[in-house]
């Protein structure tokens, strides 16, 4: 089954592709790699999640805004390659979670994208290298900033 089939069997729905807001490129390609920018969790009405674990939101509420980058992410795949069947396989992940200093569960909430794209591209391609951290602060207040490195097939 292809990846764009997947994600219409799962029923998902990809927001707008989110545009740049500073001088940097949301998508590079280099030979067979694609390396994502970070991304945060862009709603399809164009807002963004927003919130602090750990004081305004619960592990749950970054989980979904983690999903919800993980949806960004496709967006901006699929918008600049035409088709996610492109793609060969998640190499990485870089999630950072807007927290107070005492949360400690920030592959728990990472988890929430990770799940998402191993549900879209399967067990043994949609899951990678992965890396959580958390942050006092993140642009915008958003919840959730997600960075990604996927192998694109070869031309």
């Amino acid at each position: 089954m292809s990846f764009e089939a997947r994600l219409a069997e799962l029923g998902l729905e990809l927001p707008p592709a989110p545009k740049p807001v500073g001088v940097y490129r949301p998508l590079l390609i280099q030979g067979n790699m694609a390396y994502l920018s970070g991304h945060g969790p862009l709603r399809s009405d164009g807002t963004l999640m927003v919130g602090c674990v750990g004081r305004d939101a619960d592990l749950a509420a970054g989980q979904a805004a983690a999903r919800q980058t993980g949806l960004a992410l496709l967006a901006t795949l699929r918008g600049q390659l035409g088709s996610l069947d492109r793609v060969a396989r998640l190499v990485k992940l870089f999630g950072m979670v807007n927290c107070v200093a005492e949360f400690q569960q920030h592959p728990a909430v990472i988890n929430g994208c990770s799940e998402l794209l191993a549900s879209v591209f399967g067990s043994e391609r949609g899951v990678g290298a992965r890396s959580a951290i958390g942050v006092v602060a993140l642009p915008g207040g958003m919840l959730v900033e997600i960075e990604a490195i996927f192998q694109l097939h070869d031309d």
